[in-house]
């Protein structure tokens, strides 16, 4: 019997390599689509995330919106105040500029009355009454040009004319006004000379230098004060010296404030308002003029003022010999004087004032009235001397009324040109037409003076 072997045949080897193979390539697709699978569903989770982070950006895109919105109309309402603050400070400013001459016109003419008054008085108790108006006057006058000066600097319109300014002429003017009160007191006041120059505004510097002066005047009761300069590097420094009482070192920032005043003022009795040094504060600081302050206690105080340095001032000439001159008359032998004032009480005042000092006297309140008084009659008035207000009525200016007259009568009449206002350019504008300058309220002694130098000149 024979035996049979069974064999497979060679297609079978085949098929089971080609279902392995099948089963891997089935294997890699599936592989391939699990991964696919994979990063849709990330793709879709990617998706899924930026929709919300979208929405959210929308939604702080929005409130950002909103406080951009909100921000922007906060900004507008600043503005808004902003421009009404500075509205109202230019409103604040032109009104005191504009009412500065109707403030010091009554004590323009309550002063001259006053000195007529006084010039009438023979008793001690008159004299002394008369003496006691004439210092509250003169305090009513320091706080309201204080004011103005206020306004003027807080709206910016003092515009300083910077030029060289030599300190010998202005420490003697300082010197001559405040010695003779540091005199009365029985302290020494001097002033140490020098010939630098410096670069600023002279009337400006002067005015913070006699605010200086003067209170050391007032809190010095034994000893001395010195005005004196000293120049360091490019710039020269202005020190007022006293020995006075002092300020506590507490009260050295605080003193230059509104309305503040040392605590340290021994047996003063609290005269003045606190104002002088804060506006003399913004007067260096608008002239870009360091301000430094250095005290102690019962010993003494400098303050000082550093100002570019300008070089040396020109050598004055030799002043002639002095020559002997009779003594003053009491009046002006009858001196022609024509007043013009477009205020009735201060030519009421002026007219009583200048009969008492035996001048003839023509008053007009416009400036025809005065061309009808100085051209009436054959023996028309031929003024010797001109006192004019700066600001007359419906637009005319005293400098006018001067010009008028000189042609009438003599371009070289000399004339006093009046006013309220202290800017530099009527201050010009009166030296051009070869006029004197005297602010109101005026001082008798000080018009007496300057009249007595036109006549005789």
């Amino acid at each position: 019997m024979t035996t049979e072997r069974w064999q497979i045949p060679p297609e079978s080897d085949d098929k089971e390599r080609r279902i392995a193979k099948l089963a891997r390539i089935n294997a890699a697709l599936m592989q391939r689509v699990e991964r696919s699978m994979d990063q849709q569903a990330n793709a879709y989770s990617l998706f899924q995330t930026a929709i919300s982070l979208e929405s959210q950006v929308r939604v702080r895109t929005e409130e950002l919106k909103n406080t951009l919105f909100r921000l922007e109309h906060a900004n507008s309402e600043l503005r808004a105040a902003r421009d009404a603050a500075e509205q109202a400070n230019l409103v604040k400013t032109r009104f005191f500029t504009s009412v500065g001459h109707d403030l010091l016109q009554p004590l323009h003419a309550a002063r001259l009355s006053l000195s007529a008054m006084a010039e009438f008085e023979e008793t001690s108790q008159g004299s002394r009454l008369a003496g006691q108006v004439d210092h509250a006057l003169s305090t009513i006058e320091d706080l309201l040009r204080t004011i103005l000066d206020l306004s003027k600097l807080e709206a910016g319109v003092i515009k300083p004319a910077i030029q060289e300014v030599p300190l010998r002429d202005l420490f003697a003017s300082l010197s001559l006004d405040l010695e003779p009160l540091a005199r009365q007191k029985g302290v020494e006041f001097s002033t140490r000379p020098t010939e630098a120059m410096v670069l600023s505004d002279p009337l400006m510097l002067r005015r913070i230098l006699q605010n200086l002066t003067a209170n050391a005047v007032h809190y010095t009761e034994t000893g001395k004060i010195l005005l004196a300069a000293r120049r360091r590097g490019t710039m020269v420094r202005i020190e007022v010296w006293d020995t006075g009482t002092g300020i506590p070192s507490a009260d050295c920032q605080r003193i230059f404030e509104e309305f503040q005043r040392g605590s340290s003022t021994g047996g003063h009795n609290g005269n003045g308002f606190g104002l002088g040094l804060s506006i003399m504060r913004r007067m260096a600081e608008t002239l870009n003029h360091a301000v430094g302050l250095c005290s102690k206690l019962d010993r003494g105080t400098c303050f000082s003022v550093s100002a570019p340095y300008a070089g040396i001032s020109a050598e004055r000439p030799a002043a002639p010999a002095p020559v002997a001159t009779p003594p003053q008359a009491y009046g002006f032998d009858s001196a022609k004087v024509m007043v013009i004032d477009n205020e009735p009480s201060v030519l009421d005042a002026m007219h009583a004032l200048l009969q008492r000092w035996s001048c003839d006297v023509r008053v007009a309140l416009r400036l025809d009235r005065m061309r009808n008084i100085a051209v009436t009659g054959a023996d028309a008035f031929r003024p010797d001397l001109i006192v004019a207000d700066y600001h007359l009525d419906n637009g005319d200016c005293g400098l006018d009324a001067v010009r008028q007259l000189r042609a009438r009568w003599d371009e070289n009449l000399p004339a006093i040109v009046v006013t309220a206002d202290h800017s530099p350019d009527i201050a010009e504008a009166v030296h051009n037409a070869r006029c004197e300058l005297l602010c109101k309220p005026l001082k008798p002694a000080e018009l007496r003076v300057l009249m007595l130098h036109l006549l005789r000149a």
